[in-house]
């Protein structure tokens, strides 16, 4: 039994020992954060609990335990027809250092981009093998791009992620030595041609996602870089013939080396990795 603020969670098959093997940490806290990242897949509505059960692999009664506590500590919101993340994730959230530095030094050079082109600008970091979305400017014709601010997508079939493992062996080498999961009939696949084509991008400065994610979306992104390791990747994406990736590449080139000057004139880097 632990006790979270003014809620007891009591769980008869809780792990005894404070971590239970191939997964460290203390265990109820992390079936606190199972329950937390049910909310990262689809939308951010509400979900009643015999979903949360499922999606977390919980039982309903442990499931109803920590949602209660998370509940009091403002982490969860109790809604009319189930729960949904409670409004002190977004006010933590809001002071990571590394999104805020990066996102300030960012958003001036996105706005020049979302007024040349009108589609969608993205902002994204890499945590894992997968690309996080720091900020979005939404464009005219964006119905179908599949970002959110957030939100996470696979780096291996986007252009702001194949730009940042272009420039991260380590990283690279773990999506490389996985099988990569189709997203649509142009995803990249095979490592061996993924592996070629990271050494385009870092040769070019530029990435592109050609449908590879989203059937109908295009995306040409670039990397910002310092000291030659990636802090984050900006990228315009849009449909084509609507809009044209090689066009628009050497703009959001140029963008990306610009975050990367206002970070460094700024000492803005501190905390953004």
């Amino acid at each position: 039994m632990r006790r979270y603020g003014a809620a007891v969670v009591k769980d008869r098959n809780e792990t005894p020992a404070d971590a239970v093997e191939g997964r460290p940490g203390i265990e109820v806290l992390n079936r606190a954060v199972d329950i937390l990242d049910v909310f990262t897949v689809g939308p951010g509505t509400s979900l009643s609990l015999a979903e949360i059960s499922r999606r977390s692999g919980l039982p309903k009664a442990t499931a109803h335990r920590l949602l209660a506590a998370l509940e009091v500590l403002g982490l969860i919101e109790r809604t009319g027809v189930g729960y949904q993340l409670g409004l002190r994730l977004f006010e933590l959230g809001e002071r990571v250092p590394r999104k805020h530095a990066l996102r300030e030094a960012a958003l001036p050079f996105m706005q020049d981009l979302y007024e040349a082109t009108h589609d969608t600008v993205h902002l994204a970091v890499l945590e894992g093998t997968d690309v996080v979305y720091l900020e979005r400017i939404r464009g005219h014709r964006s119905s179908n791009v599949a970002s959110r601010v957030g939100g996470r997508l696979p780096a291996a079939c986007t252009g702001v992620g194949k730009a940042l493992l272009a420039f991260d062996d380590e990283a690279a080498a773990r999506v490389l030595a996985a099988p990569i999961a189709p997203r649509t009939r142009y995803t990249i696949t095979d490592p061996k041609v993924l592996a070629d084509e990271l050494v385009r991008i870092r040769a070019a400065g530029v990435a592109f996602d050609r449908e590879e994610n989203t059937i109908g979306i295009t995306c040409a992104a670039a990397p910002i870089l310092m000291n030659n390791r990636p802090l984050g990747a900006v990228s315009v994406t849009g449909s084509p013939p609507l809009l044209d990736v090689d066009r628009i590449a050497s703009a959001v080139k140029t963008a990306a080396i610009g975050i990367q000057r206002t970070l460094a004139a700024g000492g803005g880097t501190r905390g953004t990795r």
